[in-house]
């Protein structure tokens, strides 16, 4: 069997990557990050059937979260790496058996493998395609994928010293299920939800952990345009890691930009303080080919978000860190107390020409829940007064289809009387736009990075309170959002856990959706695909 995957939204033909994935990954990666995947699922029926308190096994449970960030879109391609971390889960997964008893007789939990060729021949049996029923299959992966969203999400709090092992058992639970051949579709369907449940507990935890770090982000104008000093780029989503790189280069004579979905960090006040810490030079994840040349310095990945280099001058200069890998690229990996290393980097700035400017000006952010809630008498005037028609969520992920434009003519087309509120690396098609604002309030309201879409849930559930609602869909807010991969999974499930009704989602919906599976989101949720501009704003307008 070859490779097959279709867990991004920009999966061939919307149905599956079978000879190499869209994203760039080979099939060799993509089977070591199902057998991975595999691994985790061993390792959770051996916890559940044996009944295992998630807060006793604490390795157990930091090595799942980095396994599960490892396969998720874009964040690492290096076969190398995801061999060892499959090696290291085997010896877990083992010594968690003999420990605990476990007498099972699931494969996931006792197989073995002492090769790569092993590895890839094991991988090809137990691949997404090892579930025969389509709809059985297609529920177990909207779980899966949720976990892995989760699992990201709760690792970047666990790196700020949060975590919560609710997310943990859960994590266990939802897994061992998918090799539970004894569920019908409707124990599915309700543990979905409940992947949701939980991940509104995660992005709650790890909201709570860079609040309680770095402030609540608040209004900050951001530079787009460049200095002439020797400079470091920071992609990804990890602020612990933004936090250490800042600290390790006060006063070397770099500076550092953020690229792509680490913008936000300059909504945090923490941040605020270092005056090397520049600007955000370009755009989202994608358009990183063409200006990762012209920045000229030493690039940083702190998660998921690369696109292979198609020059060697570029891949010399990219670094990566946490669970991010790309071959031949320096690893950067962290002490036995979180501590990292970036010398390497900081020196490699120092010999190397400054960014090239490729835009200036600024761009506005900073509308998480705190702020926004602060704002919110000026919001309910606006809307009692007529001022404001409508909220458009339109967060989510960009993506380099020529369909995502729909988003920037949505923007564009809206009444001048609605504002649209925004998180994730989506923003970038239309946060350049010159929108203006209504009494004051910018049109375009962004809370941050994906994850940040928590705050433009608390914000919804906070209005509905005000207005004295008894139901979230009663509010003036119409929800279009786009998707990429499976962090964007985790937020639409953790939207309808908490009852939001009838989002659009776009600009395909996922592959992985069986038809059957689609018809049960589309009769009970009222998920829908987008149209046309004019119609979807019809609608919107309209509902």
């Amino acid at each position: 069997m070859s490779m097959f995957c279709y867990q991004c939204q920009e999966t061939a033909k919307n149905t599956g990557c079978t000879v190499k994935g869209v994203c760039g990954k080979n099939e060799e990666v993509a089977k070591l990050q199902d057998l991975l995947v595999y691994i985790t699922k061993g390792i959770s029926e051996i916890v559940v059937k044996t009944k295992v308190n998630a807060a006793e096994i604490e390795e157990v449970n930091h090595e799942v979260l980095t396994s599960l960030f490892i396969t998720i879109t874009n964040a690492n391609f290096d076969a190398d790496a995801i061999e060892k971390q499959i090696r290291k889960m085997l010896v877990i997964r083992d010594e968690l058996a003999k420990k605990t008893g476990y007498e099972g007789v699931e494969d996931a939990a006792v197989f073995t493998v002492d090769s790569r060729s092993s590895m890839l021949q094991k991988a090809s049996m137990v691949g997404v395609l090892s579930t025969d029923n389509e709809d059985v299959r297609s529920l177990r992966e909207l779980i899966i994928y949720g976990i892995k969203g989760m699992a990201a999400y709760t690792e970047h709090a666990l790196n700020l010293g949060k975590e919560d092992t609710s997310i943990y058992s859960f994590i266990y639970e939802g897994l061992a299920s998918t090799l539970d051949d004894h569920l019908t579709a409707d124990d599915l369907v309700a543990l979905t939800l409940k992947t949701g449940e939980l991940g509104v507990t995660a992005m709650a935890l790890l909201d709570e952990a860079n609040t309680s770090r770095y402030g609540n982000p608040e209004i900050t104008s951001v530079n787009i345009g460049v200095r002439k000093n020797p400079a470091i780029l920071i992609s990804g989503h990890d602020l612990a890691d933004m936090e250490q790189l800042l600290e390790q280069t006060k006063g070397t004579g770099v500076d550092v930009y953020t690229h792509g979905e680490m913008l936000p960090a300059h909504y945090y006040p923490a941040f605020k303080k270092y005056s090397h810490f520049v600007g955000n030079y370009g755009n989202s994840w994608w358009m990183q080919v063409g200006e990762f040349e012209s920045f000229h310095g030493p690039i940083l990945f702190t998660t998921n978000c690369i696109v292979p280099p198609k020059t060697p001058e570029v891949a010399d200069r990219i670094f990566t860190t946490g669970a991010a890998g790309f071959p031949d690229c320096p690893h950067i990996s962290a002490d036995e107390n979180g501590k990292k290393d970036f010398s390497a980097i900081i020196e490699l700035a120092k010999k190397l020409p400054a960014p090239e400017e490729i835009e200036t000006g600024s761009i506005v952010g900073g509308f998480a829940h705190n702020q926004v809630i602060a704002l919110a008498d000026k919001v309910v005037e606006g809307v009692k007064s007529g001022a404001i028609k409508k909220f458009f969520v339109m967060a989510g992920c960009d993506g380099r289809m020529n369909s995502r434009n729909y988003y920037t003519e949505f923007a564009k087309q809206i009444p001048k009387d609605t504002i649209i509120l925004t998180a994730g690396c989506a923003k970038y098609r239309y946060n350049k736009l010159e929108l203006g604002d209504i009494g004051g309030i910018p049109r375009v309201l962004d809370a941050g990075q994906c994850n940040d879409s928590y705050s433009l849930a608390v914000i919804a559930l906070k209005l509905k309170e005000v207005f004295g609602l008894d139901d979230i869909n009663k509010l003036p807010i119409a929800y279009n959002i786009a998707w990429y991969e499976q962090k964007a999974v985790i937020v639409l499930l953790a939207l309808l856990y908490l009852g939001v009704k009838n989002i659009h989602l776009g600009p395909t919906l996922p592959g992985f959706l069986s038809p059957n599976v689609a018809k049960v989101l589309v009769d009970t949720f009222g998920i829908a695909g987008i149209g046309t501009v004019e119609d979807d704003i019809a609608y919107f307008m309209n509902a």
